[in-house]
């Protein structure tokens, strides 16, 4: 399934969407986002068959890192850039790919989130990936 075939189911969204404003919140959007992502032809190999995430390790380490970056949470503390540099030796990425992972990650916010953490995280996540492929590239 491409970023563009993806078609939210209708009704699905609720008018009154939550923010991104606690830790259930995140771990709902993370769940979501991989969800979505993991169905992908182009990414779903690179988490899958590359970087051989285990999810049930994988998300809630994904869930500490945007507490961290949304809420101030400190239960984060791995060094992000090296595990993708790590995960680049492996196969390299492209911008493609990082455009890829972006438009996943706003689209997946825009229809289930609404609000201040919610648009900040999507400047966040541009901001990544903007650094991940200038670094990696």
């Amino acid at each position: 399934m491409s970023v563009a075939e993806w078609k939210p189911a209708e009704g699905s969204a609720s008018p009154g969407k939550p923010d991104l404003d606690s830790r259930a919140h995140i771990e709902d959007f993370v769940q979501r986002f991989y969800a979505r992502m993991l169905r992908d032809e182009v990414l779903a190999p690179i988490f899958v068959h590359v970087a051989e995430i285990d999810l049930d390790v994988h998300l809630p380490h994904i869930v500490n890192y945007w507490c961290k970056l949304l809420l101030g949470e400190q239960h984060y503390q791995r060094h992000t850039m090296n595990i993708h540099r790590r995960l680049n030796a492996r196969r390299t990425l492209h911008s493609s790919d990082f455009a890829r992972w972006l438009e996943f990650f706003t689209t997946t916010a825009d229809f289930h989130f609404a609000g201040e953490h919610t648009e900040r995280a999507k400047r966040i996540a541009a901001t990544i990936a903007a650094n991940m492929e200038k670094s990696l590239g």
